[in-house]
């Protein structure tokens, strides 16, 4: 599996923690090149300095991926520092949690500018180039709230985004066969991150933490589907803790 990721330029939003930084650090032990882009750039400078500590090469950039101009940066910026770009890892994301009737309008905005739209950007940034070489991955990272709404109700506007990354995915899954280009989602279940930190509701952000796994968890999966031979596309890894029931 390795053989097919060493060498690999790999870009990844979200990178300063949980899965993203993860993920930078597995696949760059791997021999990858990683492009990490975060709002947090003092984390992302301390993560480069410890992938290159330990024989990486890595390079950061401040990235909201609400702003497209700002994703585009990221990824002309990698390419500039390593060649090309081979892999996406569109891992940015929120979870504010709250059911409907609270209202929390802002947090409805927010989570359809970086849940959906920084998808949508990088998948934006990284297309021309994975056109013009023929070649390519994208990995999206849902949810198992991209699967089905909590029956508690908490979940509706997250999960509405996440079955969007799901639905994008797809299409460009099928839109995408003539560029050779391979597409995954990851819909991890209950997660060690800094994910619930943003949950409105208080009595929903207590329950979170009790049976999560940790992030690197995901990371390998997210190197299992990069590490499969180019002729395979592995579409979706649905992962959770095997203490979850929803």
């Amino acid at each position: 599996m390795e053989n097919n990721i060493n060498g690999k330029v790999i870009v990844i939003t979200g990178a300063s923690s949980g899965i993203g930084e993860a993920a930078a650090k597995d696949l760059a032990a791997k021999g990858a090149l990683v492009g990490l882009g975060a709002r947090r750039k003092d984390r992302l400078d301390k993560l480069v300095e410890e992938i290159t500590a330990a024989g990486g090469k890595a390079v950061a950039f401040e990235t909201d991926v609400t702003d497209r101009a700002a994703v585009q940066a990221l990824v002309d910026g990698t390419i500039r520092a390593f060649g090309k770009v081979d892999v996406l890892i569109n891992n940015a994301g929120i979870m504010p949690l709250s059911r409907i009737e609270e209202l929390q309008y802002d947090d409805w905005d927010r989570m359809i500018d970086v849940n959906i739209k920084g998808v949508l950007y990088g998948i934006g940034a990284v297309l021309p180039y994975m056109k013009a070489q023929q070649s390519g991955h994208v990995i999206n990272v849902a949810s198992v709230a991209g699967w089905r709404v909590p029956l508690n109700g908490e979940s509706a506007i997250y999960s509405s985004t996440k079955f969007a990354v799901r639905a994008i995915s797809e299409g460009f899954r099928q839109e995408s066969k003539p560029y050779n280009i391979r597409t995954t989602i990851i819909s991890p279940g209950a997660i060690k991150t800094e994910l619930p930190h943003a949950v409105t509701n208080p009595d929903i952000k207590a329950g979170l933490g009790r049976i999560a796994i940790p992030a690197d968890a995901i990371a390998r999966a997210i190197a299992y589907a990069i590490g499969q031979p180019d002729e395979y596309d592995v579409n979706e890894i649905l992962l959770r803790p095997t203490a979850q029931v929803s």
